[in-house]
């Protein structure tokens, strides 16, 4: 069970910083849940503390863990399935998993494809969710604004 102050992650919303534990009634059932404030577009965000939402949330990586994630985003010899769905379906299954690692992926393999042939518009909206979704991560990681991030991930890509 994570506290007050921690720092975690929950899939297809990126990272966030639990600010009290609440308990609601929803539907006639009194549930508890996480309040997370997200640190990119100041989203707060209520998750269940158990059941399938609080079971997906994740403390965020360790300072030692960017590097890897750096590593990921710099390798160019993945290029993604020319079939569109299944593409799509498999960048999406990354993200859902919640995992930093997977999203470099995916965001990896979309910039290849972009360079090769382009995006559509629901691989550039995916694209852009998966950039938000690892640099609300770093930026709790490295303790910056997501403006530092965002400046620093720029340089790195460039």
């Amino acid at each position: 069970m994570f506290r007050v102050g921690d720092r975690v992650v929950y899939p297809m919303h990126g990272a966030g910083i639990i600010e009290a534990i609440e308990e609601k009634e929803v539907l006639g059932a009194t549930k508890t849940y996480y309040v997370l404030r997200l640190p990119i577009g100041g989203v707060k965000l209520m998750v269940p503390t158990s059941g399938s939402g609080g079971t997906l949330l994740r403390e965020v990586i360790s300072q030692q863990d960017v590097p890897r994630v750096f590593e990921i985003l710099g390798s160019r010899d993945t290029c993604p399935c020319p079939n569109w769905n299944r593409r799509y379906r498999a960048n999406l299954d990354k993200i859902k998993t919640g995992s930093i690692f997977e999203v470099a992926e995916v965001i990896n393999s979309l910039i290849c494809r972009d360079k090769e042939k382009g995006l559509s518009t629901g691989e550039r909206k995916m694209l852009e969710s998966a950039r938000q979704i690892l640099l609300s991560e770093l930026s709790l990681v490295e303790g910056v604004p997501p403006s530092e991030v965002q400046s620093k991930f720029q340089d790195f890509l460039a």
